[in-house]
Parts: structure tokens; sequence; C-alpha cells
């Protein structure tokens, strides 16, 4: 006994034995559903509870929990980045703001019961983030008021916040009487009509006009938005084109573009062929990796591949989305490009594009350290507001930083994307550093919490979970006319639920839910924790 009592005092051995109960707790399933790494956080209050119950003083150092934030943040913010700007287009700028929505009706939800019925806004702000499942709210929240009540508030409202959601996303189909087969083929009409396929054809070319002219002088690709990967002229092997190719009629070639696209340049410069372009030595297609510093972020022009070396580009794979190549699209770190050049330029392109796996799943700390401490001088740079000076503090700091640094890809000469396995490992690391010491000291303040506003707060957090949500769907449906499972996705987007968007799943074939969730969840991460930090303040 005198050995257990002397290691449950020693902070290095309770912060990895509360790690692996929480781990193990959250592997365990309940009909699908699991709290995953949050369920560290449970048992580290237990624990607190425990060390508070038999009067033993107990902390781990807070350096412990300030490194588990920053990487926490740094790498939450890693992820969104990317597709944090490019997310404000059309349809997606709708459910953004259907996922604004959401929070901020969280928010003010929150805020009204902590006026009405006097309970303490630290409170309520981890409420808020129990509610919406969201431990980066949570850490803002933290960092904003120093106070263990959000804490326990997080704990309170984050087991419903989780089952609430899966509730509503399986009940929501019957309440507001939707078909789902319907929204699915509605959102199957759309997203044709929005993002064409990229496709490929075989023309002849039979128009007297071009027979003799180069594709530089035709300006194919300004003219059409096609591009030119192979022709084959009678009686001759396949070849990759050059911007100095002379097209005449009679020559095979195959154009790769949308529908659209390609309708113009059968227009332009022939008719479909059945007539196959046989493989040959002379030419090669192959899907390259990018991983050479020295492209990235620059336009397909800028590269010009069909003067250097006698290739075209004619798709790039991005996030596992195949998009039809533009003159102006950026090449990105990690992107797959699908190439169609000359045999003897094939390891000219290799060494451009880098195309190593190794390289891609490589990590360098050298971003991760300097990004983080960029983060924290932001945080600490006062920014002036009229009367008052605001500072965007460690959390809002190294998240704005690392968003930025993410969006940009490549700055200072420096490759900022993490890989993704890489970012979930830090990540997660981050998570369990902070949620530990966190729960230890939450649990510690437990019992005079619930003497004080009594398991009231459970009903609480309830109602955080459930009027975002009814709030939601009844403007996304009868106000934006939204499709049903876009709102879905939306939803649980804002919520920032992942068990929500696998109960969305389960009901569809569509993937409408997971496209909206994608388009959301950058940005709702970042209003939560924007909220929550407001909230702390108060």
């Amino acid at each position: 006994m005198e050995l257990i009592s002397e290691l449950l005092t020693k902070d290095y051995f309770v912060l990895f034995l509360v790690i692996g109960f929480g781990i193990a707790l959250g592997n365990v399933r309940v009909k699908g559903i699991s709290f995953d790494t949050s369920a560290v956080i449970f048992v580290a209050i237990f624990f607190g509870y425990l060390y508070d119950l038999y009067d033993v003083a107990f902390n781990i150092p807070p350096i412990i929990q300030s490194v588990g934030l920053v990487l926490f943040i740094y790498t939450i913010g890693m992820q969104a980045g990317p597709s944090f700007f490019s997310s404000f287009k059309e349809q997606g700028a709708k459910l953004i703001l259907l996922a604004g929505i959401s929070v901020v009706a969280g928010g003010l939800t929150a805020i009204s019961i902590s006026y009405i019925y006097d309970v303490d806004m630290n409170m309520m702000s981890g409420l808020l983030t129990g509610a919406l499942t969201s431990t980066p709210g949570l850490a803002a929240s933290i960092e904003a008021s120093g106070s263990p009540l959000a804490s326990i508030g997080y704990g309170i409202a984050y087991p419903f916040g989780v089952l609430g959601v899966i509730l509503f996303v399986k009940l929501g189909p019957s309440l507001f009487k939707v078909n789902i087969k319907k929204e699915e083929q509605n959102f199957e009409e759309v997203s044709k009509s929005n993002t064409p396929p990229v496709i490929n054809k075989n023309l002849i070319i039979s128009n007297e006009n071009v027979n003799g002219k180069t594709i530089k002088e035709l300006r194919i690709r300004f003219m059409t938005k096609a591009n030119i990967s192979r022709i084959m002229k009678p009686n001759q092997l396949p070849i990759s084109p050059t911007s100095d190719t002379i097209l005449e009629t009679g020559d095979i070639i195959k154009a790769v573009g949308t529908v659209n696209a390609l309708d113009r340049i059968e227009l332009l410069l022939g008719k479909v062929t059945d007539v196959e372009i046989p493989r040959s030595g002379k030419y090669d297609i192959k899907w390259y990796v990018v991983s050479n510093d020295a492209v990235v972020n620059k336009t397909i022009q800028e590269l010009n591949l069909l003067e250097n070396y006698s290739a075209t580009i004619t798709r790039i794979r991005r996030a596992s989305i195949d998009l039809a190549p533009h003159p102006t699209t950026r090449v990105k770190y990690g992107d797959k490009i699908l190439v169609s050049s000359s045999k003897g330029n094939v390891p000219a392109v290799t060494q451009l594009f880098g195309d190593s796996l190794k390289r891609i799943g490589e990590t360098s700390f050298l971003p991760v350290a300097f990004g983080i401490a960029i983060g924290v001088i932001f945080g600490f740079i006062a920014i002036p507001l009229g009367s008052i000076h605001l500072k965007l503090g460690l959390t809002g700091g190294v998240l704005l930083a690392s968003i930025f640094l993410s969006w940009k890809g490549k700055f200072a000469g420096v490759i900022w994307n993490l890989p993704g396995p890489a970012n979930q490992i830090l990540r997660q690391f981050g998570l369990l550093l902070f949620l530990t010491p966190v729960g230890l000291s939450a649990g510690q303040s437990l019992v005079s919490a619930i003497q004080e506003h009594g398991f009231v707060l459970f009903l609480y957090g309830a109602l955080i979970t459930l009027v975002p949500m009814i709030i939601t769907v009844i403007v996304g449906r009868f106000f934006m006319k939204i499709n049903f499972l876009s709102i879905l996705g939306a939803l649980t987007g804002g919520m920032t639920s992942t068990p929500g968007l696998s109960a969305a799943d389960s009901m569809t074939e569509s993937e409408a839910p997971q496209i909206a969730y994608a388009a959301v969840y950058p940005f709702s991460l970042v209003l939560i924790i924007v909220v929550a930090e407001i909230m702390a303040m108060l």
C-alpha cells in the first residue's frame, strides 16, 4: 500500500496512468458509440475527485498543460487551414452561414441561461463546449478564464453532446417529414451540374481551318479549357504533343476535360471517333506526387510543362478529389498529378515534382517549432479597438498562425504543411497532455460545483445541444432551402460531432453529409473558440 500511495503522488506516473485508463475507456463501444480520446477527461475528473475526497494535495506542472494546449491547437489549425478560405464559395458559403447560426445559437442559449439562472459564465462556457463536443473550445475557455469550472461544465455536457446529436440526426427525417431517397436524387442532380467530372474522348481532326497549325497558334487550352494528352498521326506511333506540334486533318487526338470543354474542342477540331490510340514507347502516362518544395504554389502556367518537358497535366488529385487542371491552378505539396509526357522526359518530370512518397511521409519539427513560436508572438500583440486593447492570447495566436501558414503552404522558404499521420499523432498527444491536468483540476472542484448548482446543470447542457440543432434545421430547410442531407452535414460540422456525421452517413449512400461537414468544420472550430473566449471574458 505504501508503494501505491507513493506512486499516486508522482505526477509523471499519474499522468500516464490517467491517459492509459482514459484511452481504454474511450475504446469501449456501446452500440457503435464511444467517447474516443475525450474519455481521458472523465477518468482525470474521477482521479481529481478522489484526491479531493481524501484531501491529497496534487498537481501536474502547468507547463504540461500549456505544451499540450499549443500542440493541440496548432495541429487543429494545420488541419483546418488549407480549406478554411476556399470553403467560402457558392453553396459552401450557405453551409458555413448555417453552421455559424448553430454555433451562435448555442452561445446565446448558454449566455441567456447564465443571466436568467445566475450560473457562473465560466461554467456556462464549459457547458457550451461540451454540448458542442469541442475540445478546442474548452482549451480556449480555460486559457481565457483560468477557471476549473469550464472543464467541469465540459465534462457534464459532453455525454449528451455526443448522444443528443446522434439521436437528433436519426430522428430528424421523421420529425421534419423528409424523404431521404428524394433528397439523395436532388443532391445528385445539383452535384452533376455544379461539379462536372473530368473525362476523355478521342477525336479525329476534320476541320480544314486548323490544318497545318500548331497547338500554340490555335490556343486550344485557352479556347476550350480542354487538354490534348496524346496525338497519333496516320501510320505513325502516338506521341505526347508539344506546343509546336502541328495538327493535320486525319490526326487522332485524346482530349481530356469536362463535358463542356470536350464539346468545345470537338467544335474546334473535328468529330468523335471510336479509333483507339494504342500505347507506345514514345510517351508515358504516370501519376507523380508533388514532394519538391521548388514547385509548391507555382501555377501550371508558370511550370510551362508543354514547352519545357513535352508534357501535359491531365488531372490533379487533391484530398481524394479529381480536379480539372487550369493554367492558374496552383500546385500544392502532396498533390498527385497525372502527366502525359514523352518517354525521354519522364526522369526530368520526376525530378521536377519530386515524386517521393517517403519525403511526403517525413515530419520536420522545424515548422512546428517556429509556427508555434510565431503564434505565441501573435497572441501577445495588443490590437487597439477604440479605448481598449485586445490580445488574441495563446490559443487565438497559435490558431491564427497555424491557419495562415497551412493555408499558405509554402512561406519564407519553409513547407508548413504537416503530413496527415504526423498531424494526427501530434494532435492526439497534445490533447492527452492537455486534458489530463485539466480533468484532475476539475475533479477537485466537482462536488462543490454540483452542490452549488445541482444536477440542473445536465439539463442546461442538453438545452445547449438541442436548441442550436432545431434552429439550424428550421432555418436551413424552410428559409435557405438547402438539401436536408447537406443540412445534416452542416449541423454535425457546426456541432463538431464526428459520431453525428457517422450517424448521418449510415442513413444514406450520398456523400452530401460528408461534403457539407468538410466545408463547415474548419470554420466551426474557429468560431466555437472565439465564442468560448468571449464568454470566458464576460
